[in-house]
């Protein structure tokens, strides 16, 4: 920590330990539907998001977790500020995951 009063004290986080953050937020929402979902997504898709893309699944985390599954699985209407392409990704995450386990898409 500085001596200068006038100093960030909060650092910008590197990269990568920024995704292991996300990650692990992810799959700890508290919403054991919501985590398999955003756990899944995370582990699989952090590493190609580009830095806005990690700003928009950082807002979904931030969200309640009934909400964004509601979301995802299409039982309420996304707000403007959340729908994002990263939401869009994660619908079709779901999507692909229930598919390839023949679940078929659950609502």
């Amino acid at each position: 920590m500085s001596d200068d009063p006038f100093s960030d004290p909060n650092r910008p986080i590197d990269p990568i330990d920024r995704k292991k953050r996300l990650t692990f937020r992810a799959w700890r929402r508290g919403f054991k539907e919501a985590d398999l979902i955003m756990g899944r997504f995370a582990q699989a898709r952090l590493d190609s998001l580009s830095p806005d893309e990690l700003d928009a699944f950082e807002r979904l985390l931030d969200a309640p977790d009934t909400d964004v599954y509601a979301w995802i699985t299409g039982a309420a209407e996304t707000p403007r500020n959340y729908d994002t392409p990263v939401l869009d990704a994660l619908k079709a995450f779901r999507f692909h995951a229930d598919a390839a386990r023949g679940d078929g898409p659950s609502a």
